[in-house]
């Protein structure tokens, strides 16, 4: 399960890494789009955009649908929670070390102002 947890971590890390796809995700996020939509509004080749949205679907971030000639895309059911999730716990670690070290600074702070020193 954790090999499973970390292979979908790393595809949707890689997936979000780049800005075009977290446009696409974006503009998803407002309504459905045809591979050729997206093309043209990010300026784009069909085939760049054909390669943008694959990246994305093998994250899991985006499902897409062809019916006749158009392939439409739609945000993934699974959303963003893993990763959110992952995130979360090095943000909780960083609040901690923050406290700690503002809790140092507030000491030294304090010392300083004892002996007579100025900030």
């Amino acid at each position: 399960m954790v090999q499973q947890s970390n292979a979908r971590l790393d595809a949707s890390f890689a997936a979000l890494s780049d800005a075009t796809r977290r446009g696409v995700l974006e503009q998803l996020g407002r309504r459905e789009a045809s591979i050729t939509d997206l093309a043209e509004r990010f300026h784009m080749t069909l085939t760049g955009m054909k390669k943008h949205v694959s990246v994305l679907e093998n994250a899991g971030l985006v499902v897409t649908e062809k019916v006749g000639r158009v392939r439409t895309c739609r945000l993934g059911e699974g959303g963003l929670e893993e990763e959110a999730a992952w995130i979360e716990v090095y943000r909780r670690r960083w609040d901690v070390r923050f406290d700690a070290l503002d809790d140092i600074i507030a000491e030294l702070k304090q010392r300083d102002a004892q002996n007579g020193r100025k900030e």
